[in-house]
């Protein structure tokens, strides 16, 4: 399944992780309307056969099996990647579960706690590790995708193994921006709020009502859900030049639920 598409770019070579699908299918378009060569990532075949998986297909330069339960299966997707492209400048390190679609890895909730884990903790740090050791080139650039929750602020009901790999997610590029402040490496995590991926309908909105839906959308900031290409827009944004002064940065990208995360649980109008 794992395809070339194009003849070796002479501009950036950008990784996205999870590129199949919510804010990882908008990182790609956004990278590639920049004038990028974009490899996209994806868990099981049948994400390439959606409508996100058809598209992400036809703009991707390539496509490339990644599991971050799977140390194996993370080397050997970067070591495809650099076979096909030549090099990696950027890693979009957006793969990860929600509580809704972590149910498909587990059956049991201790079983789905450690998959989340996995996933969204260990697997994107050892995602980042693979990146930086094969990663040689000049203004190399990890952006890493927490969320508001853990990442930035507490909310009452938030699965713990989501918030904990969220926050673990933050620590992480701080450490990195830490030890990397005289490389040429810049390293910033972003904190999306409730953006309208197949991810958060999985785990929220899908077993709303259209009144339930229609009165949880009312109580987010600005009374609506945040787009995955308005996050994709901040993601490209920090590998630019300009960003390089954010180095190390957790960018709250929540529209203001993480200043104000009991807005869900207040009362209308207060």
């Amino acid at each position: 399944m794992d395809a070339a598409r194009d003849e070796l770019s002479t501009d950036r070579i950008v990784l996205v992780t999870g590129g199949v699908s919510g804010i990882g299918a908008a990182c790609v378009e956004r990278f590639v309307a920049a004038g990028d060569t974009v490899a996209a990532t994806y868990l099981q075949p049948g994400e390439l056969d959606t409508s996100f998986g058809a598209t992400v297909w036809d703009m991707a330069a390539s496509v490339h099996a990644l599991d971050l339960r799977d140390v194996d299966s993370i080397r050997r997707c970067v070591a495809e990647v650099v076979a096909v492209h030549g090099r990696i400048d950027v890693l979009v390190n957006n793969a990860a579960v929600g509580s809704g679609t972590v149910a498909r890895m587990a059956d049991d909730e201790a079983g789905q706690d450690s998959a989340m884990l996995a996933v969204n903790a260990d697997g994107t740090l050892k995602m980042a590790q693979e990146f930086i050791t094969a990663s040689t080139g000049r203004d190399r650039k990890l952006v890493s995708l927490s969320s508001v929750g853990g990442g930035v602020a507490a909310f009452p009901g938030f699965r713990l193994s989501d918030g904990m790999s969220k926050a673990a997610v933050a620590f992480m590029t701080r450490q990195l921006a830490a030890e990397t402040v005289h490389a040429d490496l810049d390293v910033f995590a972003v904190c999306p709020g409730a953006t309208d991926t197949p991810m958060l309908r999985a785990s929220t909105l899908d077993a709303m009502t259209r009144d339930e839906r229609a009165s949880f959308e009312a109580r987010l900031p600005k009374g609506r859900l945040i787009q995955p290409g308005e996050i994709a827009e901040i993601v490209h944004f920090l590998t630019t030049p300009p960003a390089r002064v954010l180095h190390g940065a957790v960018i709250d990208a929540s529209m203001g639920l993480g200043v104000r995360p009991g807005l869900m649980t207040e009362y209308d109008g207060i």
